[in-house]
């Protein structure tokens, strides 16, 4: 929103819209793509089997993840209560994408989304990226590979032992310049 916020813990910048997609993507691998999607925001059921009994609505979280799976057009997945553990690393991803773009983000931090993957599910996680941005969702990306940030970004900023040594757009620079600024053969511009 273009204002300055100081957050005092991850549930508060969860509350102001922003997720954050893990390289290890914190997801339960035993758990369901439903039950993952909505692990710490759980439904519960109406009345006193959800105030008291604290009865989870597993039919609208499945209906809500199936929903979202399907605007992002991963609904290749077969059986959204199938544990996570029998997907693919992209699917993976997308069901931690998904997670992250399910209640009403403002920003989704994506810390290395494409490393560990195959090309195949790189291009599916860049679609991804492009969908979330296409929606209005700001995306941090941190990664190390250059053509995927050239593929996504419009914006790269360069960060250097913690310092930013370059803040430029996309059209104004090039992957071997941003290679070289993070490593340090080329100096802060």
């Amino acid at each position: 929103d273009g204002k300055q916020e100081l957050f005092k813990s991850p549930i508060e910048a969860r509350e102001a819209g922003i997720e954050t997609v893990y390289q290890n993507l914190a997801l339960s691998p035993a758990l369901s793509i439903a039950d993952n999607m909505f692990l710490g925001r759980e439904i519960r059921k109406p009345g006193f089997l959800g105030d008291w009994l604290r009865m989870l609505d597993r039919p609208a979280m499945e209906k809500r993840a199936r929903d979202k799976l399907t605007e992002l057009g991963l609904m290749t997945i077969q059986n959204i209560s199938q544990a996570v553990e029998t997907l693919s690393g992209g699917q993976r991803q997308g069901v931690a994408v998904a997670r992250a773009a399910a209640f009403g983000s403002k920003m989704v931090i994506m810390d290395e989304p494409t490393a560990a993957i195959s090309v195949r599910q790189v291009a599916e996680v860049l679609n991804l990226i492009r969908h979330l941005r296409d929606q209005g969702i700001a995306v941090v990306l941190i990664s190390h590979r250059m053509p995927d940030v050239f593929d996504v970004a419009d914006r790269v900023i360069v960060m250097r032992r913690g310092r930013k040594v370059a803040d430029k757009t996309i059209a104004s620079s090039s992957p071997e310049e941003v290679t070289g600024l993070i490593t340090g053969a080329i100096e802060q511009v």
